[in-house]
């Protein structure tokens, strides 16, 4: 290692689009690497996350087969995901016992945050959507008082974004 490579355990910083879904993917890989059961990401519609990258799917695929394995979605709405997303969409499909998609209540929906969070010390969140800058954190206070904030939320959500749509 060279005097200006960062340490191993150094968190990326978020000051850009790309920066963004970079720190997306570092937040669910070190979550994943420290073995968490649950990754919960928050966004009002998820237009910004690099949820059709097939490297990613790759790895949550993995992940999603361990035991106990849950990836929790929280939106405002998942209108566009399906057009944006048509790979996540149809992954989707094959984990829906290990996926939770939840709507915020209207009143709730107009607050959330770009977020995503592990059941442990993972934090990566999006402070300012114009500027594009952001924080990551391995820090447990800061995880555990986004989670609580979350529960609230998730508390008075209805399923959203379901797996499969169903026509006669």
């Amino acid at each position: 290692m060279n005097a200006q490579d960062p340490p191993s355990d150094a968190t990326p910083v978020i000051d850009g689009p790309a920066a963004w879904q970079a720190a997306v993917v570092w937040g669910i890989d070190a979550a994943m690497a420290r073995g968490a059961r649950r990754i919960t990401c928050v966004d009002p519609d998820f237009e910004h996350w690099p949820l059709d990258a097939p490297a990613l799917l790759q790895r949550l695929t993995a992940w999603l087969r361990l035991p106990q394995r849950r990836l929790v979605l929280l939106a405002r709405h998942y209108d566009e995901v399906p057009r944006r997303f048509p790979r996540f969409t149809a992954w989707r499909r094959d984990f829906s016992h290990a996926i939770e998609a939840w709507q915020a209540p209207q009143e709730l929906s107009q607050d959330l945050p770009m977020l995503l969070l592990d059941d442990g010390p993972i934090s990566v969140q999006l402070i300012d959507g114009v500027r594009w800058r952001g924080r990551t954190a391995v820090d447990q206070r800061t995880a555990t008082l986004w989670r609580e904030r979350v529960d609230v939320v998730l508390q008075r959500s209805e399923p959203g974004f379901g797996a499969s749509t169903l026509g006669l």
